[in-house]
């Protein structure tokens, strides 16, 4: 697929959209310059043995050519846009989805980036979403008897996604101070959507696909796309900065540092890459942010202890990265007066402030302009 991305933007008279905001907000247009969809990476298939059309084509794979591993993108630019456009990168569970409106209908970063001029390209990633599942005709994954993904799925229930994204210690607990928009929980849970056997490989590649073809960007992560993140990142010289909300991390081969104790057991503290890829990552403005309500010190709940684990993984990786002569802080928002985020900040009942922290951290960095 390999097509001019110019081909794909389709120029209008300028188009306004009307957009909704919180209640006591009257909605205001943004005027949009471009809009589009396309798909980046993947890979074709194909069934051995001899196409049959007199045979149904939803029920054998025989002869058959199918596209796996591609990655969906939608985008937006506005009227008079900065140089570079934000790719925001779902997490676990998910999809491009929850970049958009938040559960309880107020705006989502889609339109908060929009009107403060970037233009934005959200992704769903192979094997999610809109990019389409490695799914073929007969068992799930399975091309002709042979198969191509594993035949099993992932899926975040509500009990355990209730203490790992802290919308409360445990279900039905709620934060006394909480900016989850609780009223509109079971729409949140809704819009997730079964993992099925994510390839680091393939979806960072898509990644940087996604970079050559739309030029040099701001990479926005989130949670399990955060190893995603600082692969493209390693390994394309077009990511110019990188805010990741709540990620794993990364670390130079033989530089691993052990795992975190955790209540029972211990959790990695980070994947290896090669000391090269680690170096480039030196050579970008980057911003780990973390909500609120993380415990200080082990707890029994495993999902909130992980969490808190994940922080100090944080401060290892920053602190390696720095040493390196980096660029790289940890940003936690109860530090800047925001008390109450949970794992979901972006959608939280204060994502315009949480949004403040992502534009104040690309102005102090220079890659803002227009």
């Amino acid at each position: 697929m390999n097509f001019d991305l110019r081909t794909l933007h389709f120029f209008i008279v300028p188009l306004v959209i009307l957009v909704s905001a919180c209640a006591s907000t009257p909605p205001t247009g943004i005027t949009i310059a471009e809009q589009g969809s396309f798909f980046v990476g993947g890979r074709k298939v194909q069934a051995p043995g001899v196409y049959n059309p007199d045979k149904s084509a939803l029920s054998i794979d025989d002869g058959q050519t199918f596209w796996i591993d591609q990655m969906y993108v939608q985008y937006q630019v506005p009227v008079n846009p900065r140089k570079l456009p934000i790719i925001l990168v779902h997490g676990g569970s998910g999809t491009g989805r929850v970049w958009e409106t938040t559960p309880d209908g107020r705006e989502g970063y889609q339109t908060l980036l929009l009107r403060r001029g970037f233009p934005v390209y959200i992704v769903d990633f192979p094997r999610r979403g809109r990019a389409g599942y490695p799914s073929f005709n007969g068992p799930f994954g399975t091309l002709a008897g042979k198969p191509v993904v594993e035949n099993r799925t992932g899926q975040a229930g509500r009990e355990w996604a209730w203490s790992r994204w802290r919308l409360g210690p445990r279900y039905p607990e709620v934060w006394p101070v909480q900016q989850f928009p609780m009223k509109a929980v079971d729409q949140f849970m809704q819009h997730l959507v079964p993992t099925v056997s994510d390839d680091p490989e393939i979806i960072s590649g898509a990644l940087v696909a996604l970079l050559d073809k739309i030029g040099p960007a701001i990479l926005v992560t989130h949670s399990q796309s955060g190893l995603f993140g600082w692969l493209a990142g390693a390994r394309s010289k077009k990511v110019k900065a990188i805010v990741a909300y709540e990620p794993g991390f990364v670390f130079p081969e033989g530089q691993v540092p052990p795992p975190v104790p955790l209540y029972r057991g211990s959790q990695p503290s980070g994947t290896a890459v090669t000391a090269a890829e680690f170096a480039r990552l030196r050579e970008i403005p980057i911003q780990v942010v973390y909500g609120d309500n993380i415990p200080r010190y082990r707890v029994a709940e495993l999902p909130a202890d992980g969490r808190r684990a994940q922080v100090l993984s944080s401060r290892m990786f920053v602190d390696a990265l720095n040493k390196q002569g980096g660029n790289a802080v940890v940003l936690h928002l109860p530090e800047v007066g925001l008390r109450g985020n949970s794992h979901f900040m972006f959608s939280d009942l204060n994502n315009v402030a949480v949004a403040d922290q992502l534009s104040r951290f690309l102005n102090e960095q220079g890659v803002d302009g227009r």
